[in-house]
């Protein structure tokens, strides 16, 4: 086992602070409850966590949504109508996977890891657009970039990344160039960026979008536990 539910509490506690809900809401919440907390974040996003859940922004977008169950609210779709008249736009719905502890798996080879910032601009370079915004290695301030040797003029081939969330979580995110995909890089990255945060005291987090199929394989073959969704939906001004 990977995460062990006396964890849990960490979990809530970060995204507590990350929401600005009340402190210990998510804790008390008798399973199967849904908090609504009104801020005044340009944001409506919608937390599932274990058997509890969570509506965060606008109060009036939170009245509107009242009717709505947790299997509606988790609907990326179902969130953009809730948000038409404020412009919404969507960053899809994530499965989170959280760890406490990882197996620790020495590579068979001697790996060449650097731990600057000029191999991931490389890398980014190698990457298509898209997949290089969705991970957002140049957010996160922990990389860890594996190269295909130990010179100067090495190429890099996968990195993994973490930032820390509230002082308490590892926001992992992994990168792999094309011509490398396939090859167990972006597990072995992974692999070293979730250990060198749980030596440094951090529960590992890892998002993924629900149609991203690669991402959930390489939690899986990581070990790590699926814990809930998050739909967070960015807001305009409303239109009147």
């Amino acid at each position: 086992m990977t995460f062990d539910l006396s964890s849990a509490p960490i979990v809530f506690l970060a995204w507590e602070r990350g929401l600005q809900l009340p402190a210990d809401s998510l804790l008390v919440a008798a399973d199967g409850s849904r908090i609504t907390h009104a801020t005044d974040a340009p944001t409506l996003t919608f937390l599932r966590l274990w058997d509890k859940a969570v509506l965060t922004g606008p109060a009036e977008l939170l009245a509107a949504a009242e009717a709505l169950s947790d299997d509606e609210l988790s609907d990326h779709a179902t969130m953009m109508r809730l948000t038409r008249d404020y412009s919404g736009k969507g960053f899809g719905t994530e499965a989170l996977y959280y760890a406490d502890d990882l197996e620790l798996h020495q590579p068979e080879d001697t790996v060449h890891v650097s731990t600057g910032l000029e191999p991931i601009s490389a890398l980014e370079a190698l990457c298509p657009p898209d997949d290089v915004n969705e991970v957002g290695l140049v957010r996160l301030a922990h990389s860890f970039t594996i190269m295909d040797s130990g010179e100067s003029d090495a190429e890099p081939l996968a990195c993994s990344a973490y930032g820390e969330y509230q002082g308490l979580l590892a926001r992992l995110g992994t990168l792999v160039a094309p011509e490398s995909r396939r090859q167990g890089l972006g597990r072995l990255a992974t692999s070293i960026a979730a250990h060198e945060a749980l030596a440094a005291g951090l529960i590992v987090q890892w998002q993924a979008d629900i149609n991203n199929a690669p991402a959930h394989a390489l939690a899986a073959s990581l070990g790590l536990s699926v814990a809930g969704l998050q739909t967070r939906i960015s807001l305009q001004s409303p239109n009147r």
